[in-house]
């Protein structure tokens, strides 16, 4: 195995080991910052639309590139729903929205066959989830059988229908939100199901001048701004691909399996006091999920290399969803975001 020093533009050393040989760092950088230049072009036109609210446009910059998945949760008015809708018109791509109820029917998500007396045959009719991006509006409000039905399609990127298999379009992108007030009526997503989204965000209310400023663009005169073409969806298909060239030393890797490991096995890492606290740890998924998320978020950095930052950056949202706490943790008033900020501040950073 090869392994070298380099130093990046900024100073920084990078150990990097590579079996096949060493990686051009330089030369990955400036791919990178070529193929990147499109995400400010993004985040500029989101800008327009979304006032504040800053992390979730960049997670979901980070699920698209990561060709992951999103679950959003907050209370109603928070622009989960603009969001979503403003991105797609960024990369002029086909979005639909599912408003989840307890009377919806997996036919009304995925699609179904219809007949036709004129032809005397069936047809295939293809429901919402063919689109590129597919907004499912408070997912817990459906049951069991919708959920899972929408989830495997997310999971399989595909859908059966009478016996034919479609494939869903690329970039598919599934942003699920869910509002945590409300639980009368319900259907709160099993363990193994949440557990395909790739992160989940947890969004508060906007800051008072930026809720002035809301108030302000809501009301004036001047038409709503929309978002506006910046981006092919080739583009965002050749980015995910790119995005799997950042360059993710064994280091990194190694710390990424901690903080997994962390979870499950806390005793291990000087975190005892977790162990009664934590139901179940997360899952092999957190890992795959966690690196993918790091890798995005460096080349949203326009960085060709992961660094232990990144990793932090993006852990929270993806191992969130993850953990299970028990009675204990209710009791102590111990949330699932305290225990990960334990086990960042405690797992030996590279």
């Amino acid at each position: 195995m090869n392994t070298e020093e380099i130093n990046d533009t900024t100073g920084t050393t990078i150990n990097q080991s590579s079996t096949s040989g060493t990686v051009d760092i330089k030369a990955l950088n400036e791919k990178i910052q070529k193929e990147s230049a499109f995400v400010k072009l993004v985040t500029l036109e989101m800008e327009k639309v979304i006032i504040g609210q800053r992390d979730m446009v960049d997670k979901l910059l980070i699920a698209l590139l990561a060709d992951g998945h999103i679950l959003l949760e907050g209370v109603p008015g928070l622009a989960k729903t603009l969001a979503i809708k403003a991105l797609a018109g960024c990369i002029d791509v086909d979005f639909s929205r599912v408003q989840f109820t307890p009377d919806l029917l997996p036919a009304d998500v995925v699609g179904t066959m219809v007949y036709s007396p004129k032809d005397q045959a069936f047809s295939v009719k293809k429901g919402p989830v063919f689109a590129n991006f597919v907004l499912a509006d408070e997912i817990n409000r459906a049951p069991a059988k919708v959920q899972s039905a929408l989830l495997e399609a997310m999971q399989e990127r595909q859908v059966t229908i009478g016996g034919d298999t479609f494939k869903l379009p690329e970039p598919f992108l599934v942003l699920a939100t869910q509002n945590p007030i409300e639980q009368e009526g319900t259907y709160p997503l099993p363990e193994a199901q949440v557990d395909r989204f790739m992160i989940k965000v947890v969004l508060d209310y906007p800051k008072k001048n930026e809720e002035s400023l809301i108030v302000r663009n809501n009301v004036s005169l001047a038409p709503f701004p929309k978002t506006r073409k910046v981006v092919e969806p080739d583009q965002i298909i050749r980015a995910r691909q790119i995005v799997r060239e950042v360059y993710m030393d064994e280091k990194i890797e190694k710390y990424i399996v901690d903080l997994v490991y962390a979870t499950r096995n806390p005793e291990d890492y000087n975190l005892k006091d977790l162990k009664e606290l934590i139901g179940f740890g997360a899952s092999p998924r957190a890992s795959i999920s966690m690196a993918m998320a790091a890798k995005a978020f460096a080349f949203l950095n326009q960085r060709g290399f992961v660094i232990p930052e990144d990793v932090r950056a993006v852990a929270p949202d993806v191992m969130r969803h993850r953990i299970g706490l028990t009675y204990e943790a209710e009791a102590e008033n111990v949330s699932v975001t305290d225990v990960i900020q334990q086990v960042l501040n405690t797992v030996e950073v590279p």
